[in-house]
Order: structure tokens, then sequence, then C-alpha cells
């Protein structure tokens, strides 16, 4: 299985780098940092974007309760098809299509919001329209103390998080190819009013 995920992984990369923009999935210690930020006992609706072949995935259902729910946006036809093939879990949700339709495939499962939201597609390479219409869509999709948390292997999103969201808390976790920046994002009332109305 590891193997079989490591080629999709590469093969994905190779077709499309900008997509994924790390040629091997995230290491144990990236996934370990990462899944400290939650608090399980809270996450009752994930949203994962860019689940790739599905490393975090399987490690965010093992920690999650038995009534949660994780919905994961793949918006590579070939990666949503292996993570539905390899992943057997009634609580995950596959759906391929963009992040910014977050709030749409939340409604399709009649959930109103997200506790987390966590992403590891690489805002760099996506225009910064785009860019902000994802983040301004994931601020509208997550419910009230929700948190959204980024990794990426440069800090060129962060102004646009910082836009969104206000303040962002930055770590980082080197033991990762490549070494991996972490930014959290809650959302909270002090953001709310103009960043709700995409200003």
């Amino acid at each position: 299985m590891q193997l079989n995920d490591n080629l999709m992984f590469a093969r994905t990369f190779l077709r499309s780098p900008k997509m994924l923009g790390s040629v091997i999935p995230s290491s144990r210690f990236l996934i370990s940092h990462l899944l400290r930020h939650f608090d399980w006992k809270t996450a009752n609706v994930v949203v994962e974007y860019g689940p790739g072949v599905g490393t975090i995935t399987r490690e965010m259902l093992r920690c999650m309760s038995s009534d949660a729910k994780l919905l994961a946006i793949e918006s590579n036809h070939e990666l949503a098809s292996h993570l539905k093939k390899n992943v057997d879990d009634p609580r995950l949700h596959t759906r391929l299509t963009s992040a910014a339709n977050v709030r749409k495939a939340l409604n399709g499962l009649k959930l109103d919001g997200a506790d987390y939201i966590i992403s590891g597609i690489p805002f760099s390479t996506i225009p910064r329209k785009e860019r902000l219409t994802i983040l301004r869509n994931t601020w509208k999709s997550l419910n009230p103390g929700g948190v959204f948390l980024v990794y990426q292997f440069s800090g060129a999103v962060l102004p646009s998080l910082e836009e969104i969201f206000g303040p962002v808390r930055q770590e980082f976790e080197l033991r990762n190819v490549l070494p991996a920046r972490i930014f959290r994002c809650e959302k909270n009332g002090l953001a709310a009013h103009h960043r709700k109305n995409g200003h």
C-alpha cells in the first residue's frame, strides 16, 4: 500500500508539479506536528484540501471520533479516485472539486460548517484572485472559533492569510522534505465584520 501511494504521488507530481509542491508525501514528523493542533474531542467536522494519496487523511481518521466526518476536497481526478479506492472509512467523504467550492461541498453533506480545515495545496502557485476566493470561502466555512491549518514550503501565502484571518501563528517543521512552514489561523470575532464581506 505504501509503495502504491508513493508511486501515485510521484507520478502525479511529475505530471503536475504545481499541484503538489513536493515529490514525496509528508513525513511522519510533519504529520505529527500538524495533528497536535487538533482537539479531537471537538473535531466533529474536518475538511482537508488536497489530500493527495491520503497520508494525512488516514492519520486524522485514526484520531477522529466514531461519529465525526472528514470531507476531503481533491481537484485531481486520479488522486481522488485513488483515495476512494484505498481509504475505506464511512466517515470519509471525498469530493472532486476545487477548494474554492468548500461551502457547496459542506452543504451537500448537510453540514453547516467545519471545526478544522487543513490544507497542503501550494498556495504560492495559485493566482492571487483565486487564492483569496479560496481563503474567503474557507473563513466563511469555519464554525466560530474554528481553525484553518496550512502547511507550505514557503512563506508566500502569509500576507493573504493575514488579510483574511488577521494574526497568524507560524511554526516550522524541519524534519520534512522540504522543510515545512505551518500556519495556524483562527476564526474569531475580531476579524469577522469586514472579512465576511470580502474586503
